[in-house]
């Protein structure tokens, strides 16, 4: 009995000392808000104090120190996010994440996103390269003096910041990371090897049935798409080569990243690479109010970038105060300057414009010399380079980048390219503006920051190159505008593809010819917005029928925009209160248009009456507690299934839904009651028996009783930890989660990726911040967003702002705050 006594006071013991020790750690972790340290690096004391609202503030003797303040704090409160978003770009995960992240890694060598960072660095003027110099010593100087422990994802996954070399950021880093969020943003390379993938199976008649262009146009690409591709033989059949192997090792025993992990990691990877360049989702709305439909008289700008939700959030929220520099608003870990927010007397908001930047070559190979391809002048070498890259319990990978006259190789590094092409005889480049030397969006991001009137701010973002954004803009004095910043290629007269497919490598009318000029892209002048009270973006087309220059084929359909502009024009004059209910909105005019065809269907499930009755009072909106909502989205994921899934193929249509969406496919297919794609039985019978799935599906989660089933169960606002959400025991605390309403077509944005197998209708991509700027009285500005300004799980302040987003409330953003809750001195 003793020793059964004595074994339990050594285990209490033991218990009780490991949650000390995990005390202390916790405590250890936890940035210091409060206090004074002197910091090497800096040329003058800086002051860094944290508001009611939690928004940081920097207030330096020079530009020079900012920039390295921000750094420095960037680092004391996000610094898994900066190593894991280094680790993303150096194509480095596999080192500490294994083999299941090796195709992610190959993809981002083949880029070469760092081999252009540092060309367009050394092309840099001074002060743009002065502020990522001194961005990144910050980031270095917090790591080299800080006592702060780092964060648990560093211990678990048995790495520290910046990896074997010790150095945990670099001025090419930041110019990289610039990069990186114009490889998440801009251009089609998704959409266009989604099309080749569809022309394996479909005509070209069908494939514009499947992806339409935008509505009133015609296909872009005059091109018979489908019988030049297999005329090519550009695909891969069982006759021409087998399937290319998967790299697969066996799994080391005692490694931390277990099989499961592995496998859910593997999901991870796979979408985050499918999805690189593909535009669809990838949305946000704003809006300018003139002065003469306010109640102050001046100008309201609103602004909601639909991201990818994440823990920690995409932003953090910041203001810089130096000599000449004056900021306030949404900074991003890993760049100097704050993206999106208001200087004193200028504010600025983006959506994306999603222009066809990148273009996607076939380049055919020497059938006598496999290091050789076709150019318009002959045959030509592939130039080649080794990349080695490190495999977490594996041999290393030596993986060959060859590079065209166009760019990357890009079919080298996804297996997607390998299975589908015979890559005996054709090879898939990429040809991107943002790898080009020239590429300046840095010295933009700096120059903005000093804008005072929305003149200067025009003027900073003519040096914006990719990704091009819709940006409203308003000042103090009242003006207002719209300009669609950033490089655009001119294709040739000739070329009857434009880039929405990929082209014939050696064929020179599918080559770019130069560049849209800055002052020949969209906008919309100070007068005509007068005039009209409002413009409002929400990624549709923004230009008119008679633009002469193409831009993209990919614009979202205008259900969002058209909505903000109704919502605006129930009220002769808005506050920002009137703004509240637009960025709350959820009405799907998408919906209203499909919802008779689904009232109408044939019920065969026991559930249906009861389904119906719902769907009856469901006029459209959302709502997180509606039943008729839910029933709507799983159904309309089940016809996707059934009726595109059925001619295009399981396979097929899962590689390619996700954050890709077949709403105007299906409702064509619908109005049309296309029995090509619904079948000889018409669409009436395709729609109930989709409608008897997704009661099925329904009933499994949530029960029989329909009346108490809620869209916002199945659709939580999911802000997924990179990579712990993929590690069930660890993603409950990592995740954060909070159940929303709305849809992909909604104002207030919740897309989801239904190829999901688990949480297929998790909201993974919405407004990741809302801010609205009263050019009247810009203290009165507010922001907010999805998680918390913290990256350490352990703190408060890590998703304490979840509860005021999901019903989408604000906190003040402001430059003078009457009270400041912490304050840090940094000296040298």
């Amino acid at each position: 009995m003793k020793w059964f006594l004595r074994i339990g006071l050594g285990a209490l013991s033991l218990l009780v000392a490991l949650a000390a020790a995990l005390g202390v750690y916790v405590y250890r972790a936890l940035p210091a808000l409060d206090g004074e340290f002197a910091v090497a690096g800096l040329t003058q004391p800086v002051q860094v104090s944290r508001d009611g609202a939690d928004v940081t503030h920097i207030e330096a003797a020079s530009e020079r120190d900012a920039w390295f303040s921000l750094g420095y704090v960037h680092a004391q409160e996000r610094g898994w996010q900066l190593e894991f978003n280094r680790r993303v770009m150096h194509g480095q995960l596999s080192e500490i994440l294994g083999e299941a992240t090796l195709e992610t890694d190959k993809l981002l060598r083949t880029l070469g996103v760092l081999e252009a960072a540092q060309r367009q660095l050394a092309a840099l003027p001074p002060d743009a390269q002065q502020a990522v110099q001194a961005y990144a010593a910050g980031i270095n100087a917090f790591h080299a003096t800080s006592t702060q422990a780092l964060p648990p994802e560093f211990h678990v996954l048995g790495t520290r910041p910046g990896g074997e070399s010790g150095v945990a950021w670099t001025a090419t880093d930041s110019v990289g990371w610039a990069i990186m969020m114009a490889l998440d943003l801009g251009g089609n390379m998704g959409n266009e090897f989604t099309r080749l993938s569809a022309l394996q199976v479909l005509d070209t008649q069908a494939l514009w049935q499947l992806l339409p262009p935008y509505p009133g146009e015609r296909p872009v690409a005059h091109a018979d798409l489908a019988r030049l591709y297999a005329d090519l033989g550009v695909y891969r059949t069982a006759t021409t080569q087998s399937q290319a192997p998967t790299e697969s090792l066996p799994h080391t025993p005692g490694n931390l990243l277990t099989a499961a992990f592995q496998s859910d990691l593997a999901t991870w990877a796979n979408d985050f690479s499918n999805n690189l360049g593909t535009v669809d989702g990838k949305g946000s709305n704003n809006w300018v109010i003139a002065g003469e439909r306010t109640t102050s008289g001046k100008p309201i700008l609103a602004n909601d970038p639909h991201l990818s939700l994440s823990a920690p959030a995409i932003w953090y929220f910041a203001r810089l105060k130096a000599p000449g520099l004056d900021v306030t608003g949404a900074s991003v870990p890993g760049l100097p300057f704050i993206l999106l927010g208001r200087t004193r007397h200028v504010a600025w908001g983006f959506t994306n414009t999603a222009p066809d930047v990148q273009d996607l070559y076939l380049e055919r190979i020497d059938p006598a010399n496999s290091g050789r391809y076709q150019t318009p002048d002959g045959w030509a070498d592939f130039t080649t380079r080794q990349e080695t890259i490190r495999v977490k319990g594996r041999p290393d990978v030596v993986h060959t980048v060859r590079h065209t006259r166009h760019g990357p190789v890009v079919s080298d590094a996804q297996a997607a390219h390998q299975a589908l092409i015979d890559t005996s005889r054709y090879a898939l480049s990429l040809r991107w503006t943002a790898l080009d030397t020239d590429n300046r969006a840095v010295l933009a991001g700096v120059r903005s920051n000093r804008a005072q009137s929305v003149a200067e701010l025009l003027a900073a973002y003519e040096d914006f190159h990719a990704p091009m954004q819709n940006v409203v803009m308003a000042d103090t004095a009242g003006r207002v505008a719209f300009k669609a910043t950033g490089r655009v290629p001119l294709r040739h007269p000739d070329n009857d593809i434009m880039g929405v497919a990929p082209s014939p490598g050696w064929d020179a009318r599918y080559d770019w010819q130069g560049w849209l000029p800055y002052e020949d892209t969209p906008e919309v002048d100070h007068d005509t917005i007068s005039a009209a009270g409002w413009l409002s973006t929400a990624n549709q087309r923004v230009h008119g029928a008679d633009y002469p220059h193409f831009i993209t084929q990919d614009w979202e359909i205008p259900y969002r925009k058209d909505r903000i502009d109704t919502l605006l024009a129930t009220q002769e004059r808005h506050d920002l209160d009137s703004q509240r209910v637009i960025h709350a909105d959820v009405v799907s005019e998408s919906a209203r248009v499909l919802l008779p065809h689904l009232l109408g269907a044939p019920v065969g499930h026991p559930l249906g009456a009861a389904a119906q009755s719902a769907l009856a009072t469901f006029n459209g909106e959302l709502r997180a507690e509606s039943a008729g909502a839910l029933v709507f989205a799983v159904w309309t994921d089940e016809f996707t299934r059934g009726v595109i899934g059925g001619r295009l193929g399981e396979e097929r249509l899962m590689a390619m839904y996700g954050r890709r969406v077949f709403r105007p496919a299906i409702e064509g297919i619908l109005v049309r009651n296309d029995t090509d794609w619904c079948g000889a039985a018409g669409c009436a019978v395709a729609t109930g028996l989709a409608l008897d799935r997704a009661l099925t599906r329904i009933a499994a989660w949530q029960g029989n009783n329909v009346s108490a089933w809620q869209w916002g169960q199945a659709h939580p606002a999911l802000s997924a930890h990179r990579p712990f959400s993929n590690v069930g025991p660890l993603a409950r605390f990592f995740d954060v989660r909070v159940p929303t309403g709305g849809d992909r077509f909604t104002v207030n944005m919740g897309h989801f990726h239904a190829n999901h197998e688990k949480d297929p209708f998790a909201n993974r991509h919405g407004p990741s911040m809302r801010a609205l700027y009263d050019l009247g009285d810009l203290e009165n500005s507010r922001f907010i967003y999805q998680t918390g300004q913290s990256g350490l799980v352990f703190s408060d302040r890590y998703r304490d702002m979840r509860a005021e987003w999901a019903v989408v409330q604000y906190r003040p953003l402001r430059m003078d705050p009457p009270e400041f809750n912490h304050r840090v001195t940094l000296r040298p």
